[in-house]
């Protein structure tokens, strides 16, 4: 009879520990990694639109320009980045779309 007393009160223990332990929000810690300018970084203030293997870095496996919010790179840098991409399409050394770019 004792035993199956104590037994009970473990249980209860046990199902009020549980409710307590899922009533604040479960913790994730998660490593964000800080994006930066590559150009910036490197102390690049010319990008050179004839080096394609250089510039297929910014691209996806499309052949699509990848946007800052993926780079991390500055407006400023990503305005050269473009136009740089655009004129090594036009000269033949980029595809303009592709199936598998890399």
């Amino acid at each position: 009879m004792i035993l199956e007393e104590e037994h009970k009160n473990t249980k209860q223990q046990k199902i009020g520990d549980s409710d307590l332990r899922y009533l604040s929000p479960i913790k994730i810690e998660t490593k964000v990694e800080k994006k930066y300018c590559f150009f910036q970084k490197r102390n690049i203030k010319y990008i050179d639109y004839k080096d394609p293997t250089f510039l297929i870095k910014f691209l996806n496996a499309q052949g699509k320009i990848l946007p800052r919010r993926i780079t991390g790179t500055l407006q400023k840098n990503q305005n050269k980045l473009n136009s740089a991409i655009k004129r090594c399409r036009q000269i033949g050394l980029l595809p303009f779309v592709t199936d598998d770019l890399r």
